[in-house]
Formats: structure tokens, C-alpha cells, sequence
């Protein structure tokens, strides 16, 4: 893949993820059956805006079915799944629909609350459609009536699985199928940093006294489309509050309005600067000890602790009638540690939000700040 990021002079080349490699995967595999014809080639399209040109290996033809492998790439920020292949095995059925499934190193959901069915693969909601959107050009373009079966693999899954999280969260026997964008960007830490400043850099030179901040792609989407606001100045930050709130002290702006996901946003609450799942998972926990000051029993406080998501935990919350009194207490500490950061020096606000159940919680100015992104974007 020739995509590229310009960090510190340094050009750091993209890669494509899983969910994107399962695609291309399952495409061509469904353009070899369906035409019987082999291809060399397939195109997808991402959610990033970036068409993938992917070569297919290890192609196994038969009347029946095809099976073609997608080799993952992670540019220049390699991880555990870099280089490993992703397979795809189509077969018509008598069916209509496109029926997806899991093979040898996709990890099957045990346990509710994830974006997965229970009892089925780790195949993530972007990937899915993905995966549907492409098969079903092929279908139209074959003129092909009936269904397909789609059997995606990654034999390699079974032992990189036992380094992730996924055993944590019932997800078993292999890897999860993943990727928002389709794209991987460059996750090098001190050039996430320096991309972060860059941003804020040309926000100062611009003028702009006031910072609109979410952590990633779910941020982005949610201050777009639920709350209105012009994202075109906004900063990413990934996972580097601390960074982030001090650079903002140092450029001398006025406001800092931080929207995040709950799976974020409520690490703060324990001071955690950083967010990455790598040096602090305190989110249930957090919940739960304030669940149990609000007046629940230990019984609740364990099933609130022991929640696989955030969107989980605010489920018990919301049915134990504790969930206003528990999420102002999370606010609270938030804006305290915030301006904590800050020493007072800059106006800071955090939204928090869910993509169950919109937004949960406001620290004491973010009302303001959003008005006063409002007001922005109608000036402008």
C-alpha cells in the first residue's frame, strides 16, 4: 500500500486492516466463483475513501466453492496480525442473502455487550457491511440470483489471539475481525504526539482561542452528526489528554472542549492521562465503586465491575435508577483532573457520549462551549 503520513520529516507508510483484508478476501473469492474466471487483483472501497488494490493468494478453486487469502499489512506500525493471511471461502447457497461466518482463528462471542452477536464471529459491524457492500456489486454485476456463504479465517489467529484482550471479553479461539476506516494509520506513539501539536500549531496560528477535541473516529462522527458542530478546526488527540492539555496551556488558548466515548472519557475520572487499554483499564471499576456510593449492593457493584463495556455498565446503572447520581459524580472528578492538568489556566469542558445511548454526561461548562462552537460555525 503507498499511503503515507508526514510525521517529523519522516514519511510512515499505512497499512489496511483486518476487516479490510476479510473483504478483498471474500470479493475475489466471490468474482472466481461466480464468473470463473481467476483474477490477480481485487479493488475494494474503504470507509477511509482509499481504494484498496489487493492480490489474492493461496487461491483454491473447485465447483463448489472458492477460497483465496488476503495478506494483512500494517505499514509502518507493524502489530500482532502484520503479515498474517486472512482467508475467505465463498459457496453458493439456495438461499438470497449472504450468510457470514467465522472459520479456524475467528474468535466466536460468548458473553452480550460487545458489537458482535453472541454465538457469533468477531466479525466487527464496519467489516460486515463491508464485506456485504462488495459481494453484493459482485452479485449484480454476475446477475447472480441466489446466496452465498461466506467463511472467513485466519488460521494464525488462534495463537496471536492469546495476546489480546479477547479472551478478557469472551471473545474465544481466535482474533477479531476489526477496523472503523478500513485504513491503518501509523500508531507510533511519538508521532501520533507530534501529529497532535502539528494540529494544534495551525489552529493557533489561525487564532482560534478555542480547541474542539475527540479522541478518534467515533468522536469525529458523533460531534458531526448528533451534535452539529463544525469538525473542519477540531484536533485529534488519539489516546494523549495530558499531552494534549498541556500543549494547549503552552499555545495559550482560552477553551478546550474535549467529546469523547465513554470507554474513554471515564479513565479520566481516575486521572488516567493516557487512555490506551495498555497502561489503564480502570472504566468498570470506576463505575462501580461510585455505583456502590450511590447506595447499590455488592452484588450489583460486582456485575457492574464485571461489564465487558461501558454501554453495559450504564445498562445496570439506568435499571438500578443510580445512573444520573453515579455518571454526575464521574463528571465531576473528570473536570476536576482536568483543570487539575491545567492548573486553572485554560476553560476546559468533556462531553461524554455512547453510540447506545448518545450522550451520557457533561462537565459544569460544556453547555457553554458547545454554544460557543455553535456560534463559530454560524459566523463562519
Amino acid at each position: 500500500m503507498e499511503e503515507y503520513q508526514i510525521s517529523q520529516g519522516k514519511r510512515l507508510r499505512c497499512g489496511y486492516t483486518t476487516g479490510s483484508c476479510a473483504t478483498a478476501a471474500a470479493k475475489a473469492a466471490a468474482v472466481m466463483l461466480l464468473t470463473r474466471e481467476r483474477i490477480d487483483c481485487v479493488q475494494i472501497d474503504t470507509p477511509k475513501g482509499i481504494v484498496l488494490n489487493l492480490e489474492p493468494e493461496e487461491v483454491e478453486v473447485t465447483a463448489a466453492k472458492v477460497t483465496c487469502a488476503i495478506r494483512k499489512d500494517s505499514g509502518d506500525d507493524p502489530d500482532d496480525t502484520n503479515g498474517i493471511l486472512i482467508y475467505a471461502t465463498v459457496e453458493k447457497t439456495g438461499g438470497h442473502d449472504i450468510e457470514l461466518c467465522g472459520g479456524n482463528g475467528i474468535g466466536q462471542v460468548t458473553k452480550p455487550g460487545l458489537a458482535c452477536a453472541v454465538g457469533g464471529p468477531a466479525i466487527n459491524p464496519t467489516p460486515r457491511r463491508m464485506i456485504i457492500d462488495e459481494l453484493t456489486k459482485v452479485m449484480t454485476s454476475a446477475d447472480y440470483q441466489a446466496g452465498l456463504k461466506v467463511t472467513i479465517a485466519a488460521p494464525a489467529g488462534v495463537e496471536i489471539a492469546k495476546k489480546t484482550f479477547n479472551p478478557r471479553l469472551g471473545i474465544l479461539g481466535g482474533i477479531s475481525i476489526l477496523g472503523t476506516s478500513g485504513i491503518v494509520e501509523p500508531m507510533s506513539e511519538k508521532a501520533l504526539v507530534e501529529t497532535m501539536y502539528v494540529e494544534i500549531d495551525a489552529q493557533a496560528a489561525a487564532g482560534n482561542k478555542n480547541l474542539l477535541v475527540f479522541f478518534g473516529n467515533y468522536g469525529e462522527d458523533f460531534t458531526r452528526d448528533v451534535l452539529g458542530l463544525d469538525i473542519a478546526d477540531a484536533v485529534t488527540c488519539s489516546n494523549f489528554v495530558g499531552e494534549l492539555l498541556d500543549y494547549a496551556v503552552y499555545k495559550g488558548f482560552e477553551t478546550l472542549l474535549l467529546i469523547g466515548h465513554s470507554g474513554k472519557l471515564v479513565k479520566l475520572a481516575q486521572g488516567v492521562m493516557n487512555t490506551h487499554s495498555k497502561y489503564a483499564d480502570c472504566r468498570t471499576e470506576l463505575l462501580a465503586l461510585h455505583a456502590m456510593f450511590a447506595g447499590a449492593g455488592t452484588e450489583v457493584g460486582k456485575e457492574i465491575a464485571g461489564s465487558l463495556t461501558t454501554d453495559e455498565a450504564v445498562k445496570v446503572l439506568q435499571r438500578e435508577g443510580i445512573f444520573e447520581e453515579v455518571v454526575g459524580k464521574i463528571t465531576e472528578r473528570i473536570d476536576f483532573y482536568m483543570q487539575h492538568r491545567v492548573h486553572g489556566k485554560i476553560k476546559t469542558a468533556a462531553l461524554m457520549f455512547s453510540n447506545v445511548y448518545g450522550i451520557l454526561g457533561k462537565t459544569a461548562v460544556a453547555d457553554e462551549l458547545v454554544k460557543l462552537h455553535l456560534k463559530d460555525k454560524q459566523e463562519g
